[in-house]
C-alpha cells in the first residue's frame, strides 16, 4: 500500500494582509513504497480494513484569507465538470492554477490555445499527472497554493486506465499540491463508491483511503470528498433519438433504478463551497440535484411529455447485458486484450441496475430520502433545453450505452 511520508506540519501562517510570508510554504512528499498489483489491475483493496477515523478538522488560517488572495490547483480542469469548477472558482474571485493536457477534450481535439482561451483568466499549466515528478517539476513555478481540486476520472473506465487515473494520477495530484502547500484537497469521486464492484471504484476507494489516512497523520491538513449522483448529461443521451420519432430505451420495467441528478454548475458550486466550508472538512458528502429521485421510465414519460407525443417505450431484458458479460469474461481468459470491453459491460449493467443514491446502511437500500439535495438546476430544465439546441458542449464521450 502506497504511503505519503510527509515532513512536519506546514508553518502556522498569519491571517492578515497576504504578503510572501501568509502563502503556505511548499512541503516535501514522497512515495517511497508500493503496493502489491493484481496483474496490472492496480492495488489489493483489503475490504476488511477500516479506514483511519477522521480528525476533528483543524481551523486553516487560509480561510480567513480573501477569494482573491488565495490560489486553488485544479487538475482535470477540462473535463465535463473541471471546466465548470475551474469558472467558479474564477467567478468567486479565486486565483486559479489549471492543469491540462496538450491536447485535450474528446479525442483529444482541443488545442492547447483552445485551453487557454476557455479556461481564461486561469493559469493554465500543460503536465502529464501521470508523471509525478513531471507534474510537480511543471507546477513548482506557480506555487505556492491554498487548496485543491482533483477532478481526474479515467475516461472509460477500463481495468488498466482506471488505476492509471482514478487512483495513481489523482495520487500524484495530492503529492504535488501538497509539495506546493496546499492545506486542504477537495475530491471529486462518485457516490456508486459505496456498492464498490468495478475497478474504477475500486481504485477511487483506494484513494479515497489515503485522503483520509493523510488527514489523520497531519492536523494541519483537511480535505472533502464529493460524491455525486448523476450527471444531467448522462441522461441525455436518448433526448435526440426519441425527438426524432424513436422510441425511448430502457432496462427491465424502467423502475430497476433511480438517480437525483445534478447540474454541473450546481455541482462546480458545490465543490467550491468545500474550499471555506469548515462544516465540509474531512467529510464524505454525497450530493443530488434538486427534487425527487427519477427512475428512467420516469424520465422517458418527461420527454414525451415535454415534446408533446404518446410515450413509446423498449424494454430491454437486463439478462441479455448479464449474458454478454459472462462471453466477454470467458473470452477474456484466453485474450486479454478483451478485458475491457467485458469491464465496460460490467459498468453498463451497473448503471442500468444499481440506484445513484444513497446506500443507507442501517437498511441496505437506496434512499431517495436520505440522499442530500443541492441547487437549482432540475432535469426537465436540461431537456428543454437540449431538445431546443441539442446536446452541443454535453458529448458523451467514448463510451455510451444508448
Amino acid at each position: 500500500m502506497a504511503a505519503l511520508l510527509l515532513s512536519p506540519r506546514l508553518p502556522t501562517t498569519s491571517t492578515a494582509t497576504p504578503s510572501s510570508s501568509t502563502r503556505p510554504a511548499p512541503r516535501s512528499l514522497s512515495f517511497p513504497g508500493t503496493a502489491t498489483r493484481r496483474r496490472g489491475r492496480g492495488p489489493l483493496l483489503a475490504s476488511s480494513a477500516a479506514s483511519p477515523p477522521a480528525p476533528a478538522p483543524a481551523a486553516q488560517p487560509f480561510r480567513a484569507l480573501t477569494a482573491s488572495e488565495t490560489t486553488v490547483l485544479v487538475t482535470g480542469a477540462t473535463g465535463y465538470i473541471g471546466r465548470y469548477v475551474v469558472r467558479e472558482l474564477l467567478r468567486r474571485g479565486h486565483r486559479v492554477l489549471a492543469v491540462a493536457r496538450s491536447r485535450s477534450g474528446i479525442r483529444g481535439r482541443n488545442s492547447p490555445e483552445d485551453v487557454v482561451a476557455d479556461l481564461a483568466p486561469a493559469q493554465v499549466v500543460f503536465s502529464d499527472v501521470t508523471d509525478p515528478a513531471a507534474l510537480l517539476a511543471d507546477l513548482a513555478p506557480h506555487g505556492p497554493v491554498h487548496a485543491a481540486v482533483c477532478c481526474l476520472a479515467s475516461r472509460g473506465g477500463g481495468v488498466q486506465d482506471s488505476w492509471r487515473v482514478d487512483y495513481r494520477a489523482t495520487l500524484h495530484t495530492l503529492q504535488a499540491a501538497r509539495g506546493l502547500g496546499a492545506a486542504h484537497f477537495v475530491l471529486l469521486s462518485a457516490i456508486c463508491v459505496q456498492k464498490p464492484l468495478l475497478e474504477f471504484q475500486r481504485a477511487k476507494l483506494k484513494f479515497e483511503e489515503e485522503l483520509a489516512a493523510e488527514a489523520a497523520r497531519d492536523p494541519a491538513f483537511t480535505y472533502s470528498v464529493v460524491r455525486p449522483t448523476a450527471f444531467f448529461k448522462s441522461l441525455g443521451g436518448q433526448v435526440d433519438i426519441v425527438k426524432n420519432g424513436q422510441p425511448y430505451v430502457m432496462f427491465g420495467d424502467g423502475k430497476l433504478c433511480a438517480c437525483k441528478p445534478i447540474s454541473e454548475e450546481d455541482l462546480a458550486a458545490f465543490i467550491a463551497d468545500c474550499i471555506y466550508d469548515q462544516d465540509k472538512a474531512n467529510k464524505v458528502l454525497p450530493i443530488g440535484g434538486p427534487g425527487k429521485a427519477l427512475t428512467p421510465l420516469e424520465q422517458g414519460e418527461m420527454l414525451f411529455r415535454l415534446l408533446g407525443r404518446e410515450p413509446k417505450f423498449i424494454k430491454v431484458p437486463i439478462q441479455i447485458m448479464d449474458a454478454v458479460i459472462w462471453v466477454l469474461d470467458e473470452l477474456a481468459k484466453l485474450f486479454p486484450g478483451l478485458e475491457d470491453a467485458a469491464e465496460f459491460g460490467k459498468i453498463g449493467r451497473y448503471y442500468a441496475s444499481e440506484s445513484m443514491l444513497l446506500l443507507d446502511p442501517e437498511t441496505g437500500e437506496y434512499s431517495d430520502e436520505k440522499t442530500p439535495s443541492y441547487g437549482k438546476d432540475t432535469l426537465e430544465q436540461f431537456f428543454q433545453r437540449v431538445i431546443r439546441e441539442g446536446m452541443a458542449g454535453q458529448e458523451l464521450g467514448e463510451q455510451t450505452i444508448f
